[in-house]
């Protein structure tokens, strides 16, 4: 099998061409509706386009270059902070509350207990950890 990669002719040997039915054997033949083909046409015509490698930027090279510099130099290098979590919201949580809610209050109410019951645990860890220690005699 050939195939050209970034102006190179890659050559693979015949142990390592596998057949696609391996790949492709767990996921299920289904239909799919006229519309949402074309659909699905018009996303990807809308997105093609050609590509222009000198609008390409590749930032991680120059990032490793400038780390091996610091690194030489007898900088210590440390990882990069973390940013903070966001307060993501399952909007399909959100959505079973909303209704238990609109039910009579079920669904709200179980969340209160709940709340009330990870309070309490987490109350009684706190006193469990802060319990001076007597000595014996």
């Amino acid at each position: 099998m050939t195939g050209l990669i970034a102006g190179q002719t890659l050559l693979r040997y015949p142990y390592e061409v596998r057949d696609e039915k391996e790949y492709f054997a767990d996921i299920p033949d289904i239909k799919i509706n006229k519309e949402m083909l074309d659909f699905a046409k018009h996303i990807v015509q809308s997105k093609a386009g050609h590509f222009e490698p000198e609008k390409f930027e590749d930032r991680y090279e120059p990032a490793l270059k400038e780390l091996i510099k610091r690194k030489a130099a007898g900088e210590k290098i440390e990882p990069p902070k973390k940013d903070k979590p966001s307060n993501v919201v399952s909007l399909m949580d959100a959505l079973k509350r909303s209704v238990e809610a609109e039910r009579g209050g079920k669904g709200a109410a179980v969340t209160k207990s709940a709340e009330r019951r990870r309070k309490a645990a987490g109350h009684a860890q706190r006193r469990a950890t802060t319990k001076k220690v007597r000595k014996a005699g």
